[in-house]
């Protein structure tokens, strides 16, 4: 059994980020009911084009990331009869989840205070751009302004001198991680819930999740008065370690060593590149040394790393004994046979997704594919007692698709 087994949870939510929440909750077992615009559902629906890559005809992982798992329901909420259908499913629901700003909130009546008036014990949680108080409060956002770009880490990533900024890796990046920590909100409301009786309002922003990634970098600035200022483009790394930083290998790929404490592992690096006499330089004696000659000691490491492939050093470096990792790139990621060994890529439908990353007793979760839109409409009616005449009605009124 699934820890949310029987959870219910209702979202009223577009495009990448609380969904992804949705998404979350789906994997551990909550029922999700997706409600969605009655004509054109949500707008995610229609992103086919990222970057360089297109995807054509179904499925489309644009949608399905953040949607894997859950049901759709096509609802007009600005007509009473789909208002009526929607406190039907508030009432039976544990969980109400949405991204609407607040405008949007109180135009429809699914703020706070309304959604309580049907059911007091739901736990009520919204995802945000910037935060629920301040003077934007009111303003929309998406992850490249308010995580990427105003949390710091653009320009914390972005070298000097270079134009512009360096963008986020993938499409929603921030997003999913900022869906993930509403999810985990959402866990904790419910099991404040369970122990007290008392529900919770949960917020988490784009803006505060952004934060909280570069936290400890920003935590070092305030301290010191300076920001985080990025290496050069290609630079090996940390100017006092030369075992944590980057190192090109024959077939122009990169490994990334981090070994903190250099004179722990300076001996056995110099092992597994053959050149065992490296380990009684007197240059490299100890950490302290070892930091004051970085700079000869990056330089020979390079030299002997870019004589053999990754796949020649990923075989050596099987036995060493400090950290380090291949630099990939998302194809590689996704085919990675330690990501494969756990389960972090699982099928869903007709497609591979990366399961959300929290497992429970070391088993992946069950991952379903993303509904198509308002297909589970007659269904979810039928659960909450409405015979067809009620819906033939509905569906008349314009209420459901």
């Amino acid at each position: 059994m699934r820890p949310l087994e029987g959870v219910r949870v209702l979202e009223v939510a577009m495009y990448g980020f609380v969904p992804s929440a949705g998404g979350v909750l789906a994997d551990w077992g909550a029922d999700v009911v997706k409600v969605e615009h009655a004509v054109t559902g949500d707008p995610q629906r229609g992103l086919r084009q990222v970057g360089t890559l297109r995807v054509e005809g179904d499925p489309n992982p644009n949608i399905e990331h953040a949607n894997r798992g859950k049901r759709s329901l096509g609802l007009d909420l600005s007509v009473p009869e789909g208002k009526e259908v929607l406190e039907a499913l508030i009432r039976r629901s544990d969980v109400f989840l949405t991204s609407f700003l607040p405008g949007a909130r109180r135009k429809f009546g699914i703020d706070v205070d309304d959604v309580r008036a049907v059911n007091p014990e739901i736990v009520y949680a919204r995802g945000s751009a910037l935060g629920p108080r301040g003077r934007e409060a009111d303003k929309g956002g998406y992850d490249m302004t308010a995580f990427w770009a105003r949390g710091g880490t653009a320009a914390s990533l972005t070298p000097p001198g270079t134009e512009g900024m360096i963008s986020p890796p993938g499409p929603a990046y921030g997003d999913t991680v900022s869906g993930t920590n509403l999810a985990g909100g959402i866990a904790a409301a419910l099991f404040r819930r369970e122990r007290t009786g008392e529900p919770s309002v949960v917020d988490v922003s784009l803006f505060g999740s952004g934060l909280w990634a570069m936290g400890h970098g920003i935590a070092l600035s305030m301290h010191v008065g300076e920001p985080l200022v990025a290496a050069p483009a290609g630079a090996h790394g940390s100017p006092t370690n030369p075992l944590s930083g980057l190192y090109a290998t024959s077939d122009g790929r990169y490994l990334a060593f981090v070994m903190l404490q250099p004179g722990k592992f300076w001996a056995d690096v110099c092992r597994h590149i053959d050149r065992p006499e490296l380990a009684g330089d007197p240059r490299f004696a100890d950490a302290e040394r070892i930091a004051a000659n970085t700079a000869e000691a990056v330089g020979i490491l390079r030299e002997a790393i870019a004589t053999r492939t990754l796949a020649e050093w990923t075989e050596r470096f099987a036995t060493l004994a400090g950290p380090w990792a291949p630099v990939q790139d998302s194809l590689q990621a996704g085919n990675d046979p330690q990501a494969r060994a756990n389960e972090y890529i699982v099928k869903a439908g007709d497609l591979e997704l990366v399961a959300s990353p929290v497992q429970f007793d070391v088993a992946a979760p069950a991952v379903g594919p993303a509904p198509e839109f308002a297909a589970q409409t007659e269904e979810i009616l039928t659960e909450l007692g409405l015979d067809w005449d009620r819906i033939i009605a509905l569906k008349a009124a314009g209420a459901i698709t």
